[in-house]
């Protein structure tokens, strides 16, 4: 089941979303700019399927199937495609409109866990600029047609003028670097980890890949090629999670060592030791503003740090 929430009081609103046979997976909300109402959300599943939702109306609106195993990951893109990963080592690119197969990303020889698109960070922070944020949240003014417009322009902005960038991390020890839109080929196949990917991440900027191994280390990549800039060693356990900081400056991971640590992309040295917790740390964000990062692991607690 999927339960929706508001934020400001905590409570559910209608319904739960019910379909799926199995545990979900991931999430993922329709982009700003394509549809400002933001209505309709994307789900994946243990049962192999993707199902779209009308929030508003409480109901399924589509269910794509063609995964033969559970799907890991799936991403909404921002020109009207749908991403999603498998146990059964491929990746589909989906229509979001109509949610036909436009095709099947394969290379991978084992599960597909992760994937992250180049313009995640501008689709996640929509038509608001996080620079200008402030520590009290202000109120949302203008119009859903001005939201739409400036969430547009800025999602053009960072694609520039060629399309969509896709990396996939798997169980395999490799990255894959596609552009889905165009070709069903890779551009990059990227290897060096020794161990499964656990997640992957573009740099808010667009410039550099980050992938977090169970090999204890980091890497960095070239996000347009796919090449090998770096390894960010220190944590002497598997690396869970990673996230950047809005600048692109800095890299947050966090490990089963118990610790989280904080990277310098420019100089690829650590710059902050953050322990604290008690046990492995799962779960790592940092804010779209940059001020904070949040952090949650078996200890049963969720940390927040300040910049």
């Amino acid at each position: 089941q999927i339960f929706l929430w508001d934020p400001a009081t905590g409570n559910p609103m209608g319904r739960a979303l019910s379909g799926h046979s199995k545990w979900i997976t991931w999430l993922c909300w329709e982009p700003l700019h394509v549809n400002p109402e933001c209505r309709y959300l994307a789900s994946a599943s243990k049962d192999g399927s993707v199902r779209i939702w009308d929030t508003l109306m409480g109901r399924c609106d589509k269910i794509l199937t063609g995964h033969t195993q559970s799907v890991t990951c799936v991403k909404w893109g921002g020109d009207g495609l749908l991403y999603s990963s498998s146990q059964d080592r491929t990746i589909k690119v989906w229509r979001s409109q109509d949610g036909v197969l436009c095709r099947t990303l394969q290379g991978h020889a084992h599960w597909v866990n992760t994937m992250a698109l180049s313009t995640d960070y501008v689709l996640r922070t929509g038509a608001f600029e996080p620079a200008e944020a402030s520590i009290n949240p202000q109120d949302v003014s203008g119009s859903l047609a001005e939201l739409k417009d400036k969430a547009q322009q800025r999602y053009d902005q960072v694609r520039g003028q060629g399309p969509e960038r896709l990396v996939s991390g798997s169980d395999d020890f490799t990255l894959f670097l596609w552009r889905p839109a165009e070709d069903k080929k890779p551009l990059e196949r990227m290897t060096g980890h020794q161990a499964l990917i656990n997640q992957v991440l573009f740099s808010p900027d667009t410039r550099i890949i980050a992938s977090a191994s169970f090999d204890k280390s980091i890497k960095l990549w070239d996000g347009r090629t796919g090449k090998y800039l770096t390894s960010l060693r220190g944590h002497v356990s598997a690396v869970y999670q990673i996230a950047w900081s809005a600048d692109s400056r800095l890299l947050v991971s966090g490990s089963s060592d118990s610790t989280l640590k904080v990277w310098d992309a420019k100089t690829k040295k650590l710059a902050i030791d953050l322990p604290g917790h008690a046990d492995e740390v799962f779960a790592t964000d940092w804010s779209p503003d940059g001020q904070r990062v949040a952090s949650g692991g078996k200890d049963k607690c969720l940390r927040i740090w300040r910049r």
